[in-house]
């Protein structure tokens, strides 16, 4: 095994764990109340069977361990940094850039010190994982990474507003459909850009276009239209870092 493709499942298991293997109750106890949560213990033991499992070797135990101890130590914090005047707005992109310098810190000293021995050898390539990766972001990860850009921003207090408002008078839309929506049009992208169909990327582009939206409804066009943007754009950038493997 090459260290590109130890570093690939790394991250694979990080994103599982802090993504589809986390329950929104999970996110919000460690993100609101940190070390005192009863859940972020059962947080870090997922990260690390995950650690540990995707790396394929017995001696990972304890780097996947220091991994998963570094991650509640992070994790910890979190509250904190979501209470400061300034970093509250940046808390969430912190949070996953110190985890991949660990993960990625833990794997490097490992290689060097111990050497990669799988279990058994893959039978996959980098290339492949890093695909799998790319996808699987397109799902949770992106929906969560847009939300947090929105919230960064300050964009979701008066864009809340007019949907409260919305609902009250009897015209919200479909619950979740934007969500879906995402997902789906990321997934496409991926695909086309991996297929190296990039003019059908500008096709879909223009469908997303159609949406209706009263002219004099400012605020949620420009809402939609950033949400696009962001959306399109996480998984451009995906296709061509997972083509580029």
């Amino acid at each position: 095994m090459q260290i590109p493709t130890f570093l690939l499942l790394q991250f694979l298991a990080h994103v599982l764990a802090d993504y589809f293997l986390q329950t929104q109750k999970m996110a919000h106890e460690k993100s609101s109340i940190g070390f005192k949560s009863r859940l972020l213990p059962i947080h870090v033991l997922i990260v690390f069977v995950c650690s540990w499992v995707l790396s394929f070797q017995i001696k990972f135990f304890v780097g996947a361990g220091i991994i998963a101890i570094i991650h509640y130590v992070i994790d910890g914090f979190k509250a904190k940094a979501n209470k400061h005047p300034t970093l509250w707005k940046y808390a969430f992109f912190i949070d996953q850039l110190l985890h991949i310098i660990v993960l990625v810190a833990v794997s490097l000293f490992f290689e060097k010190y111990h050497g990669l021995q799988p279990l058994f050898e893959l039978p996959v390539s980098a290339t492949f994982i890093a695909i799998v990766i790319a996808y699987a972001l397109c799902l949770k990860p992106a929906n969560i990474v847009i939300k947090e850009v929105f919230r960064s921003s300050q964009i979701d207090v008066a864009i809340a507003q007019q949907e409260k408002a919305e609902i009250l008078d009897g015209t919200d839309e479909l619950p979740n459909a934007g969500k879906l929506i995402g997902i789906l049009e990321r997934i496409l992208t991926l695909t086309f850009i991996l297929i190296g169909q990039y003019q059908a990327v500008g096709f879909l582009i223009a469908a997303k276009s159609v949406l209706r939206y009263k002219d004099t409804d400012t605020l949620k066009t420009e809402y939609v239209l950033i949400g696009t943007m962001l959306s399109f754009g996480i998984a451009v950038v995906l296709g061509i870092l997972a083509g580029a493997i």
